[in-house]
């Protein structure tokens, strides 16, 4: 698999990620284990993952399958911090310090590669926030960091405060959703991570899903919108407009002869600044479909077709 540095870092990733958010609760240990050694056997180095995820047995999953299964020294292991298990942000220094530890634990290593905050904190002074990542990288818990979920501004405003003073650990991603069913951050994130020279990590790639096209005729049984965890995560995208879309990447799939899921994970993997899509497949066999769009690079037409068909409304003023 093809790897890129994340954003202007040194930091080197596969150009496709390995999410882990069902770890442990809709995907088991034995198709977790069948996930990872996929993905590595493709070439996958980067793996994604948070201390939230499934309260915290992701990350146990993760850290018994680094020891028993993989070669971690092969992988690039993200995790995040700054919710709370009842759902409050918090990203302050007192939590996130005690939140990567608590994570290395789990997890069973010294250090992460990139630890990043999962969500901005309005409570908490944003230079306290990136206190905590300075104190992560000088410590040795971790060797890079980022961003996720951050508004263009907010991620504008802590790339500057580290660039501000020698010393401090430089924001090197961004991980936002992003797919052809949200471009939103088109508008200010994704310049706002470009000029920062941080960057983009797509989570949600397929659009929740959608992009696959399993949803056109309805919803299938043991689909993420049948599930009682994830239906109301994917119900924005099952409107008209998001189905017009749908339409187009089946249109282009059936064209190239490749898969929907191919196309729409080659469109957002190749948009400017992306490092590398983060795919949560549930099973070993949708992760196979997302591992098999490597080699697929979408013509210059297909993809000016599929830009005019999810366009965004022009922004006012």
């Amino acid at each position: 698999m093809e790897e890129r540095h994340v954003g202007r870092s040194g930091l080197l990733v596969s150009r496709l990620g390995l999410g882990t958010m069902t770890w442990g609760e809709d995907t088991g240990p034995g198709e977790a284990a069948a996930q990872l050694r996929a993905f590595a056997d493709a070439g996958g180095t980067l793996v994604d993952t948070a201390d939230v995820y499934c309260d915290g047995d992701s990350e146990r999953i993760l850290g018994h399958l680094l020891r028993e299964l993989v070669d971690r020294d092969g992988l690039v292991v993200a995790t995040k911090a700054a919710i709370r298990p009842n759902g409050r942000y918090d990203a302050s220094r007192r939590h996130l310090i005690g939140a990567l530890d608590a994570s290395l634990d789990r997890l069973g290593l010294e250090h992460v590669d990139l630890w990043q905050v999962h969500v901005y904190d309005p409570a908490t002074p944003l230079e306290e926030t990136l206190s905590a990542l300075d104190e992560a990288v000088a410590s040795g818990r971790t060797r890079y960091v980022g961003v996720s979920n951050y508004a263009g501004w907010q991620v504008a405003k802590a790339a500057a405060w580290q660039r501000a003073w020698p010393g401090r650990a430089p924001i090197v991603s961004v991980q936002v959703e992003y797919s052809l069913l949200s471009r939103d951050v088109e508008r200010e994130v994704v310049p706002a991570a470009l000029d920062a020279g941080a960057g983009l990590l797509p989570w949600s790639p397929l659009g929740r899903g959608v992009l696959t096209g399993k949803y056109r005729t309805g919803i299938p049984a043991g689909s993420r919108a049948a599930n009682d965890h994830f239906a109301e995560f994917v119900q924005p995208y099952l409107d008209e407009e998001c189905g017009r879309i749908v339409e187009s990447v089946v249109t282009a799939a059936e064209g190239l002869g490749v898969s929907p899921l191919a196309v729409a994970l080659a469109w957002v993997r190749d948009r400017p600044g992306v490092a590398a899509p983060v795919v949560g497949a549930r099973t070993a066999a949708q992760l196979a479909q997302a591992l098999g769009s490597e080699d697929l690079t979408l013509p210059r037409e297909i993809r000016r077709a599929l830009d005019d068909v999810s366009d965004m409304a022009p922004p006012h003023p």
